[in-house]
């Protein structure tokens, strides 16, 4: 056995203290909290990432974790009521009945659209805050994108008139298409007509069956409560 000098343990011992202090005065970064989007009332919902790629034979595969040595896509969801994990009770949740009635009723007239569906929309979509912003840019009490807020003729997107005006506009458009089917109007709403259009009624995406369901018992407590 070969006996090292004592200066060479002693040096050993200062070097392994220094680098152990160094260490623990080293600020470790923080943990990347999980990805959501923040409501201005302080509500955060996180946002779903869904992988999706085809299979040999062509058939689709979602997950929720990369696929290896696949070419695949990711989707990204978030709205107020999009969560499956959600813990608020959709039976029971207090309802926004005399919220922006005269702004609802004006667009409901105007485009056709059933005043109970289009409170249980905008509950689901922003929980009646003008000012919810999705991470993804969606804006407002009808969650409108830039995108389609253009396209339905919006000039302000964050005034509560012309949100509700455009948000309607595209339901009522929605509900043409789909010769009245409240199911995969709400669904288009939520996942986009190419999602609703490539699977012939709801993707299977749980955050989209899961939003589809919600509004369907939102807007039944709505009918009723009116």
């Amino acid at each position: 056995m070969v006996q090292l000098p004592a200066w060479i343990i002693l040096r050993a011992c200062i070097i392994t203290a220094m680098v152990c202090a160094s260490l623990g005065n080293t600020a470790m970064p923080p943990a990347e909290e999980p990805k959501a989007a923040v409501f201005s009332d302080g509500s955060r919902v996180p946002v779903r990432r869904v992988f999706t790629y085809k299979q040999d034979d062509g058939v689709p595969v979602f997950t929720d974790k990369v696929p290896a040595n696949q070419t695949y896509e990711v989707m990204e969801f978030s709205c107020y009521a999009c969560d499956p994990g959600s813990t608020v009770n959709w039976n029971s949740t207090l309802l926004h009945t005399d919220k922006y009635r005269t702004e609802i009723a004006a667009a409901a007239s105007t485009w056709g659209v059933d005043e109970a569906l289009i409170r249980a929309i905008m509950h689901a979509e922003s929980g009646f805050n003008p000012h919810a912003r999705s991470h993804k840019g969606a804006t407002g009490l009808m969650q409108l994108m830039l995108g389609t807020a253009a396209d339905m003729g919006v000039v302000d997107i964050h005034a509560v008139s012309d949100n509700i005006q455009g948000g309607v506009k595209y339901l009522a458009m929605l509900l043409e298409q789909y010769n009245g089917d409240i199911t995969r109007a709400t669904a288009t709403y939520n996942a986009g007509p190419a999602n609703v259009d490539r699977y012939d009624g709801v993707p299977p995406f749980a955050e989209t069956q899961t939003y589809v369901e919600r509004v369907k018992i939102l807007h039944e407590r709505y009918r009723n409560a009116t």
